[in-house]
Order: C-alpha cells, then structure tokens, then sequence
C-alpha cells in the first residue's frame, strides 16, 4: 500500500521536472525508536528558536491538539512506518537563497502531500512533523542518508487510523486570506 502511495507520489509536478527527491520509509523498530528520540529531543531541547508570530486558529481547538500531540509524543516509535521526504542538492550553502530554497521545497511538497493524500484515500492517517530536523545531522547518520548533499524536509508517521469519523479542520474563512489584486 505504501508502494502504492508512493507511485502517485512521483507523479507530482517538481522544479523543472528534476525529480531530485527520494523518500525514505523507516520500519526497523529501533531505527524507528531512535528517529523517535530525535523527534523528542528537537521538541524539549530545538537548536533553534521556534517560530512564533501570527496565529489564526481558534483556541477552542487546542485541548484536542495538544493531546493529540502528546499522544505522537509519547507513541511515535510505535507507528509502523515513519517517512522522510529528502531533496537532493548540490550541496546545503543552496538554502541559503531564498529562490533557490522556494525551489527545493516547492518541488517536494507537492509529491509529499500527493502521497498523504493517497495514504488517507487507503484508510491510512499520517501528519507532517519537523522537530527532528533540529537534530537532523543526526537523523542522516542513523538513516544513511548523506547530509552534505541531501535535505531532509519532515518526519511523518504513517499508520492506519482509529475510526472513520473525519471532519474539516477548523480553518478562518477564505474570504479572511484572500487578496485581490493588492495586499
């Protein structure tokens, strides 16, 4: 099934069609309790500042948020699989520009959220999380993955859900985001 999600993945349009990304799908149990840690890890100790700024969500929401977040806290070595989407570069110094990074992850968000989309179609659940990527030097060494020249870009666990019972997240209107023509 995961093959599956992955082949509708890759049909994503990408940055002139370089096709420059691989996915990597952690299922050994201690490479999975080990990406866990760093997962953990970036969450008490970031390396860098969290980003604060605007918020438009609805406060009514976050007691559900955050026990869900504390349930992936406690439980993420426990999912059957976790994925890594990566970009290849030439080497990191091309993040630097911000062209150039609107690039790198512009060409890999759309195969990932092809394939989260597919994952849900199957009754499969899966979240973009990105606090192990303060610790990702350390990820590319426990996954092999080699860290000059490839960016990790998230760590999302992937395992079928509890139920059926899906409703629209709360969002702000459309209206509210939306401009015409000028800011």
């Amino acid at each position: 099934m995961i093959e599956e999600c992955l082949t509708l993945a890759t049909q994503a349009p990408t940055g002139r069609n370089r096709q420059h990304w691989d996915f990597v799908f952690v299922t050994d149990p201690d490479r999975r309790a080990a990406l866990a840690d760093l997962y953990r890890m970036g969450l008490v100790r970031p390396r860098q500042p969290l980003a604060g700024g605007i918020n438009r969500g609805d406060a009514d929401g976050w007691d559900k948020i955050a026990n869900s977040a504390q349930h992936l806290f406690e439980h993420l070595h426990e999912v059957p699989v976790l994925f890594v989407p990566c970009v290849r570069v030439t080497d990191r110094q091309e993040l630097q520009y911000p062209v150039r990074s609107a690039n790198i992850y512009g060409s890999i968000l759309p195969a990932v959220r092809q394939f989260m989309l597919a994952a849900r179609s199957r009754g499969l659940g899966t979240a973009w999380t990105t606090p192990h990527l303060h610790y990702e030097r350390e990820a590319a060494e426990l996954l092999g993955i080699p860290y000059d020249t490839v960016i990790q870009t998230a760590l999302i666990p992937v395992a079928y859900t509890i139920g059926t019972d899906f409703k629209p997240g709360a969002r702000v209107p459309a209206a509210e985001v939306a401009q015409w023509d000028q800011w």
